[in-house]
């Protein structure tokens, strides 16, 4: 039997990206995601929330320039990439971390907010095949049946008119 290793998130950039080059030339980002969950105590009615961090390492040259462009602390994104755990020793301690990592194939990023769009722009970008910018306003929408697609428009004949991922458009 075959296995999946994807994963889904969405969460708030900690700290802005650290972009660094590695010995082969090649280009690599990496930040930590902040995700984040909220409940009321049925207890006491009092508001709790529970952060949990994620490592994301993102290998693909094109979504490493993205996120160079457009992505820094506090931002919200959308990530898909796969679990990988490296190992390393350290005085003598063998340690190990578990990090999403977006490969060059397969990893996707859409930025759901952060900074706005000049009118104008397309960011559905020849940069990465996985990188698509949702919110800020601006720029230029197409649902893909022949006419520009609006946040209020949508086709109530479709099978499935809510398949905007998360209902983001």
């Amino acid at each position: 039997m075959s296995s999946l290793n994807s994963v889904q998130l969405i969460g708030n950039v900690g700290k802005d990206p650290d972009i660094r080059t590695l010995n082969n030339g090649n280009r690599v980002a990496s930040f930590s995601l902040a995700l984040s969950d909220s409940w009321r105590d049925k207890a006491t009615g009092e508001k709790k929330e529970r952060t949990e961090w994620a490592n994301v390492v993102v290998f693909n040259d094109g979504l490493v320039k993205v996120i160079e462009s457009y992505v820094s602390k506090g931002d919200k994104l959308y990530i898909q990439g796969a679990l990988q755990t490296r190992k390393w020793e350290k005085d003598g301690v063998e340690r190990y971390t578990t990090e999403v990592v977006l490969q060059a194939f397969g990893g996707k990023l859409i930025l759901l907010g952060g900074k706005p769009q000049q009118s104008g722009d397309d960011f559905r970008s020849d940069y990465a095949d996985g990188f698509s910018r949702r919110g800020g306003g601006g720029g230029h929408s197409d649902d893909g049946r022949g006419h520009s697609g609006t946040k209020d428009h949508y086709d109530l004949n479709d099978d499935i008119p809510f398949a905007t991922p998360f209902g983001l458009r």
